[in-house]
């Protein structure tokens, strides 16, 4: 059991799982600022401006009346969809941002060359080439 525990705590303090973990959290929290967003001053915004109600919903003739009846409730889609179209165009201006950070960061690696130019023929030969291959010159 011991040896349970100290995998678990091992798996558990990885930094992957404690990056993914803040990500999830910072994540939900978004989500419901997103929201409240949406709800609080998109959806008022809309409705005064198309004079329409943007939590609407229609009843299905179908399903009965009463406290049995079902309804389409449209206006709750059209803000989760909305909700989904700020929070992917957040994301994906933050990972964006992300990758263009850690890009300045990084230098690229100079290769040592592997060719060189012939000086008489000018074609590409091996950089260890004593005499040219394309035109026999001999090469100092």
């Amino acid at each position: 059991m011991k040896k349970f525990f100290k995998e678990f705590k091992e798996f558990a303090l990885k930094g992957n799982v404690m990056d993914m973990a803040v990500g999830v959290i910072i994540g939900a929290a978004f989500g419901s600022i997103v929201t409240a967003l949406t709800t609080d001053f998109i959806n008022p915004l809309i409705n005064s401006i198309g004079g329409a109600s943007f939590g609407g919903k229609i009843h299905l003739p179908w399903s009965g009346t009463g406290e049995n009846a079902q309804y389409l409730l449209w206006g709750d889609f059209l803000t989760q969809v909305v909700n989904f179209i700020i929070m992917a165009f957040c994301i994906f201006v933050m990972v964006k941002a992300i990758n263009k950070l850690t890009s300045l960061g990084k230098k690229e690696e100079v290769k040592d060359p592997t060719e060189k130019e012939c000086p008489y023929c000018f074609s590409k030969i091996s950089i260890k080439a004593t005499r040219c291959p394309h035109c026999t010159s001999e090469l100092k």
